[in-house]
This record gives C-alpha cells, sequence and structure tokens, in this order.
C-alpha cells in the first residue's frame, strides 16, 4: 500500500475509539471531550460532534450580575458556550496548540482569549486588568478557575513556563502571557526608555511583573485582541 494512498491517510489521522478520559488531546491542536453531562467551551470552538449533544450560549445573567458586568466592561468579553448531553465532541481555536491541566483544589489564571474549555464545576471568576486596559489595544481580562476538574487553554506554538521566586521576579509582554499560578498578583510596569525608543503605541513598553513563588506560562508569538464592538 503506498505510503500515501487515502487508505494509509485515514489510518493515520482517524479518531481514536478506545477508552478515553473526559478531555483528550485528539492532537496537539485538537481537543476531545467525552460528554455525559456538560462542559463550559469558548464559543464558536466547536469543529465536529458525534451523540446527542445540545449547545447553548451563556445567558447574560447567568453566572450572576457581576460576572455580566466585568463582561460588559471588558468588551472582549471571553464568550462560554455550554455542551449539555452525551457524546464526543471536538474543539479548536484558530489552529493554536492546545494544553490540558488536571486542577486538584489548586487555581490558576488563564488569559482570557487563550481558554478553551473546563469541566463544569470548577469554581471561576473574571479579573480585569483595569491599569492596563487603556495602554493596550482591547485591554486585557483574564479567568480565575479553582477546584477539582479538568480545564484546556491554548498557545501559539510550544508554551514555556517560568519560575518566580521571591528574590528572582520574572517580567512578560502582556500579549505574550498565556497563564500564572493563581497565587500570584501581576503589576505593570512601563519602560521609559522603552516608550521613547518604540513609541507610545508600543506594547514592550508596558509589562507584567509577577513577584512571590508561582509560574508564569508565556508563548513565543504577540497576540492582539481588539476589543468587539458592541
Amino acid at each position: 500500500m503506498s505510503k500515501y494512498s487515502i487508505r494509509q491517510f485515514v489510518q493515520e489521522t482517524q479518531q481514536e475509539d478506545s477508552a478515553r478520559n473526559f478531555f483528550e488531546l485528539e492532537t496537539d491542536r485538537m481537543l476531545e471531550v467525552n460528554l455525559n453531562g456538560r462542559v463550559w467551551a469558548k464559543a464558536g470552538s466547536m469543529i465536529s460532534y458525534d451523540g446527542n449533544i445540545k449547545f447553548e450560549r451563556e445567558g447574560m445573567l447567568e453566572h450572576g450580575l457581576g460576572k455580566f458586568v466585568k463582561k460588559a466592561f471588558s468588551g472582549e468579553g471571553a464568550q462560554l458556550m455550554k455542551a449539555n448531553g452525551q457524546g464526543r465532541l471536538y474543539i479548536a481555536d484558530m489552529g493554536k496548540k492546545i494544553t490540558v491541566l488536571d486542577l486538584e483544589g489548586e487555581s490558576i489564571f488563564i488569559n482570557g482569549n487563550d481558554l478553551l474549555a473546563f469541566q463544569d464545576g470548577l469554581e471561576w471568576d473574571i479579573k480585569l486588568m483595569r491599569r492596563v486596559a487603556g495602554m493596550m489595544a482591547g485591554g486585557l481580562f483574564n479567568v480565575r478557575l479553582e477546584g477539582q476538574g479538568l480545564v484546556a487553554f491554548t498557545s501559539h506554538y510550544e508554551p514555556l513556563t517560568l519560575h518566580v521566586t521571591p528574590n528572582k521576579p520574572v517580567f512578560t509582554d502582556p500579549n505574550a502571557t498565556v497563564a500564572w499560578s493563581g497565587n500570584l498578583e501581576p503589576e505593570f510596569v512601563t519602560d521609559v526608555q522603552l516608550k521613547s525608543f518604540f513609541g507610545r503605541g508600543s506594547g514592550e513598553s508596558v509589562q507584567m511583573k509577577f513577584s512571590g513563588n508561582g509560574f508564569v506560562v508565556v508563548q513565543p508569538y504577540e497576540e492582539v485582541y481588539q476589543a468587539q464592538q458592541s
């Protein structure tokens, strides 16, 4: 059989039918959700599904007035959808690499635009970066997740995790920052020299400073989102 035959192609790219966990990486860039109940996923991320699954966008006040106000203020609002039922669901986001984490009582912050899916039952809240929102196109917001369950996030290419210690703070470009440990609260600093060199609109002049004990995840790509028009 030719290595370029249709049969060979199907064999190499077909879905796995063996027993699977709730979240499984079908490929590095496509997540399989073995659904028997409900999952929260980024709106528009559905690629394919089989079985009896219904999709519904989150209600305006479904998570309480506080979260709704924050999402309205952010302008970008990480829109979520609910998938309910039984079957296999495949989701992805612009061909970005997917990372799955199993939270065991821990917490993590994830950039709102990089959050792909999370297991129903995890506690979550939107955190707005007000101090930097006016400095960068579209502003910034993130989601804090905590509890027991699976969460999936995306990155352009391979993510890099940097350790933060009390005697070694880490500085990152906000547009390249994907996630960080839930105990860290970044502050924003402006590099006057870089600002003068690159111009007032440059993202490099605004940096995130992480101090304490924890980690921060970055990607080798500066991702800029414009605020959605109302």
